[in-house]
């Protein structure tokens, strides 16, 4: 594409359509930007727009369209096309920092994204310049630009945060700390100076504080690894304007806003974040900054007021407070009975409340308010801090803390029995408290697996949770609902099954209830129940208890997805999927009203997919329906189809991308299901598999060979009679996948299937050039992983058309070809192959080498067939090598580059493991001997005198055992 006015034209015109809400004018542009992007000066054209345009539409559209661009194909995938090419690599480096410096906060934010995007792949190696660029703008005085610099440089190093520690980290770490750490910290005292000067002047201040907490965060980055030795001499600078900023209040960055946290809370709030960094972290060297610290935060919480703005200061106010009192050298801070009695009462018990942004939360944004409560979210609320200093404070003084908490919490529950309706509140916090107080050690899967001794979970549940449960309407006080049922949740494993049995029906029951944080907090609890572990690694719940619920629960799990706000509820769809896998054939009774109900609800979401978890377990369910009921009654399948396929045909017609890996999968199942021939639904689709747009998207790759591989499981026949000429676009398909690293083993899988079932007559005419082909790349780039598939590949083949058949292939390619494959590749590398069936393969393979290849027995092969049968044996007794050369180790097979949809693997519609050798062989060391056994009767002392002369010692001793397990002798 030309750098034309014409382009720049078209490009505003299909940019526009994007905007546009009607699907029939934006999908069809999306669709021409995705056809065009891969020209060249496509970037180059969006930047032009984004700094010329007239239009602000159009420039934060192009924008975000040139940052999406980047997300997508900058990075370079080793074995895959370079999707930029040098020429805008180079032009985009080189205009993207002044651009993004001179445009407006709201297109400067998403450049900024993209140059850290950027950065992150080639910065420092290929953009050694980015740094000192940035640099020298500091030195401009204006703060839009300085602010668009430490923008630009926090997202560039928050990944130190979470990178895990090496050399080049290290190295990468200190080149930024040398070029950057000075100039950050004279901004700094610069910054903190100018404050001083314009402390009457509002609009200065907002953007000097701005600054500042781009600074703030940028010192939290570049300390987290390790303590740099320039910010451990400089650490006076840095922590007593710290400290002097946490003490300010400047009336003129007050905020009238309630919800909104202004700049100085927001520069507070890091700040305590940054003060637990050191006291966690370095706390040899903070000690002397500590005390004033822990002073000014507790006098910072002790007047901050409730209101919502400010909840993140007050969360890492209380989390500075929590990492401080876990470590045993500030023990003595918190050792009088006075302090732990004021932390619990000023700072603790207040922020537990449950507060009317709360309640709003919990009626009105109640998905936001489920993430935060139920997973943790990074957004941490007051009530998760002071649960984690309550924590903290009962790792040294458990005794001390459960007994004031005790009286509070029984106080608390007294409020509550004189006005319930009133007063409900009062035990919301009792509960809180009670949970905080008893858990000390939590994960996602297993709930609580650490309870405080002196709490008794099941006697405060049966008391205080259960009478809430069971109260006659589901829609009475639904915090306490929802509190009650998180209470069984958390603390599964500490209440007694009995207890779990009595809640099961009262947590059905709440399904049907209005508020969708009770219904959803209902399901989670049921799905939580029914994936506990008994003994003998059973589910704890069994089928058989869950018998007199079964109808009562499915048709509440469904009649909840259809309640105002949770038409794609994850969590009702997650407890859907496991009630059917612990149902099992339970559920066989009610599968056509429950398939009807999926496919209605897979239609409406596939118009338009936004919930990936939602989507992801109604396909297993999906799955699970067709599991269960076929294993009973296999001529079921094709209701299934009926009833799917017109669905799947819209989704594939539609190109839905995020659902077609899924669909594949099912289909694959159904498939996999029939016995005999394939149905012409199926073949009729077949051809469409093999086109190479359907192939380019890496998510699409797993699922497609899985499919392509359970057509030639079951309809080879048919493939070779009905469409042979589309086996050259089957071979291309194995073609394009062994060229790549990522994805050559799905091209075994592939290429194993075809030989393993086409008949041999149909691929004849290709064999020769499908070994060429796998030399090649053996050639070009020789992995672990290529090298492991490689050899059951061979050995596959031999065992379908013969070791002779092998050996003439290998040496029509080239003279004495078969040597070297022997010699090179199958001798060294056999031990490295894993799998059960993998090796069994490769050890009848081989012993069809040793046993029937004349040419093993008198050509020059003969010198290798004790080097072979060695391996073989090797293979057998040896453990498996599993070393892998330095330079692979971060090849990762399901790596997927960008930002397209990523496979996600169905576990419902999991493959069975295929055994082509199956029945052929039991034991493949007893195959062995029989089969020496025959070839020495063929030629008599041959092989005894091989095996005489050559064999060593311990191999010969595994030898003769297998021999006498086969009850056979050598002649």
């Amino acid at each position: 594409m030309e750098l034309s006015d014409a382009n720049l034209q078209t490009l505003t015109e299909y940019l526009k359509k994007t905007l546009d809400p009607d699907p029939a004018i934006r999908r069809p542009a999306e669709k021409f930007l995705e056809s065009v992007e891969g020209s060249q000066n496509y970037p180059l054209l969006l930047l032009t727009l984004l700094e010329k345009s007239q239009e602000n539409v159009i420039k934060v559209c192009a924008s975000v369209t040139f940052k999406n661009y980047i997300k997508r194909n900058w990075r370079i995938v080793e074995d895959e096309p370079n999707k930029i090419c040098e020429s805008d690599r180079i032009a985009i480096k080189a205009n993207i920092v002044p651009l993004m410096l001179s445009s407006p906060e709201q297109i400067q934010k998403q450049l900024s994204d993209a140059i850290s995007i950027i950065g992150r792949e080639d910065f420092p190696h290929k953009w050694p310049e980015l740094l000192t660029e940035m640099v020298n703008r500091f030195q401009s005085g204006d703060f839009h630009v300085i602010n668009g610099v430490l923008r630009t440089a926090h997202s560039l190093f928050k990944r130190y945060r979470h990178e895990f520690k090496s050399n080049e980290l290290w190295t990468e770490i200190k080149l930024v700390l040398d070029a950057f750490a000075l100039p950050l910290t004279n901004l700094f005292k610069a910054t903190i100076e100018l404050c001083s000067t314009h402390a009457n002047d509002a609009s200065a201040l907002k953007v000097l504080f701005s600054s500042l907490i781009l600074i703030a965060k940028l010192f939290y980055s570049l300390n987290f690894q390790d303590l740099p030795e320039f910010f451990e001499d400089n650490m006076e600078t840095w922590m007593t304007n710290f400290h002097s900023l946490l003490t300010l209040d400047n009336k003129l960055l007050q905020t009238d806003d309630e919800e909104e946290a202004g700049l100085l809370e927001l520069l507070k709030s890091q700040i305590c974040d940054n003060a637990a960094l050191y006291a966690q972290k370095y706390d040899e060297e903070f000690q002397p900054y500590l005390p004033r610290f822990v002073t000014a935060i507790w006098n910072l919480l002790v007047t901050t007021g409730q209101e919502v703005k400010y909840d993140l200061l007050v969360s890492n106010a209380i989390q500075f407070l929590a990492s401080v009192c876990e470590r045993p050298h500030y023990k003595h801070l918190f050792e009088d009975q006075n302090t732990l009695t004021s932390i619990c009462e000023k700072v603790i018990v207040p922020n537990m409340e449950f507060r009317a942004a709360d309640e709003e939360a919990f009626e009105d944004n109640s998905e936001e308010y489920i993430r935060r409560d139920l997973e943790g979210s990074d957004i941490d609320t007051r009530r998760r801090a002071a649960c984690d200093l309550v924590r903290g404070l009962c790792k040294f003084f458990e005794g001390p803390v459960t007994g004031i908490f005790s009286g509070y919490v029984n106080s608390m529950l007294q409020e509550y029995a004189k006005n319930p309706s009133v007063n409900w509140k009062h035990k919301d916090a009792a509960i809180y408290l009670v949970t905080s107080l008893a858990s000390k050690a939590q994960t996602q899967k297993h709930g609580i697996t650490q309870a405080n001794e002196l709490v008794n979970l099941t006697e405060f549940f049966v008391n205080h949770i259960q009478p809430d449960l069971k109260s006659a309407t589901v829609n009475e006080f639904p915090v306490l609902k929802a509190d009650g049922i998180k209470y069984i949740m958390i603390f599964r494993n500490q209440v007694p099954k009995e207890q779990l049995l009595v809640s099961i029906p009262l947590l059905i029951n709440h399904l049907q209830a209005e508020s969708i944080v009770v219904h959803t907090y209902a399901a989670h609890a049921l799905e939580r129940l029914f994936t506990m572990r008994g003994t003998n690694n059973t589910t704890l719940i069994t089928a058989a208890e869950m018998a007199p619920f079964v109808e009562v629960l499915l048709t509440n799990l469904f009649k909840a997805l259809t309640l105002p706000g949770s038409s794609e509820n994850e969590y009702i769809m997650k407890a859907i999927m496991r009630s059917f896998s612990l149902l099992q054939e339970s559920i066989i009774p009610y599968i056509p009203s429950v398939i009807t109900q999926l496919t209605q609800k897979l239609l409406a979401v596939s118009k338009n997919p936004s919930k990936p978890h939602f989507n992801h377990y109604m396909f297993e369910s999906i799955c699970l329906s067709i599991r269960i009921t076929c294993k009973a009654n296999p001529e079921a399948v094709g209701s299934f189809e009926e009833a799917l396929f017109l669905v799947f045909t819209e989704i594939l017609q539609n190109d839905v991308q995020e659902f077609i890996p899924y669909v594949f999968q099912v289909m694959s199942l159904l498939l996999e299901m029939h016995k005999n021939e394939i149905p012409s639904s199926y073949m009729a689709l077949f051809p469409h598999l093999l086109q190479p747009v359907l192939w380019e998207r890496t998510g699409n790759i797993p699922p497609l060979v899985r499919l392509l591989q359970a057509f030639l499981e079951r309809g080879a026949g048919t493939i070779a009679r009905a469409a042979a000429d589309r086996i050259p676009g089957l071979l291309g398909v194995f073609q394009k996948l062994i060229a790549s690293k990522a994805n050559d083993h799905q091209g075994f899988y592939l290429l194993n299937s075809i030989i393993e079932h086409m008949p041999p007559e149909s691929v004849d005419q290709y064999r020769k050039q499908i070994f060429i082909l796998l030399f090649q790349r053996l050639q070009n780039s020789k992995t672990t992983k290529f090298i492991k598939s490689f050899l059951v590949f061979i050995n596959l083949y031999c065992i379908r058309y013969g070791a002779l058949a092998l050996q003439e292939i290998f040496d029509s390619i080239q003279p004495k070809m078969f040597g070297m494959v022997l010699e090179k590749i199958i001798i060294p590398e056999i031990q490295k192959v894993s799998g059960q069936v993998e090796k069994k393969i490769c050890a009848v393979g081989i012993t069809k080498i040793l046993t029937e290849c004349p040419p093993m027995m008198d050509t020059e092969y003969t010198k290798l067939w004790i080097p072979l049968l060695q391996a073989l044996i090797g293979l057998f007794e040896l453990p498996e090598d599993d070393t892998i050369p330095d330079e692979e180790h971060f090849i990762d097979i399901e790596d997927t580059p960008g930002y397209q949809t990523a496979f996600s693997q169905l576990a419902f519609a999991g493959k069975k493991e295929h055994d082509p050798v199956g029945q052929m062989v039991n034991n493949p060391r007893i195959h062995l001997a029989q089969s020496l056994h025959k070839l020495s009767t063929a030629c008599p002392g041959r092989v005894l005198s091989m095996l005489s002369t050559s064999l060593n010692a311990e191999a010969l001793q595994y030898l003769q055992g297998y021999l006498q397990a086969a009850s056979v002798s050598l002649l």
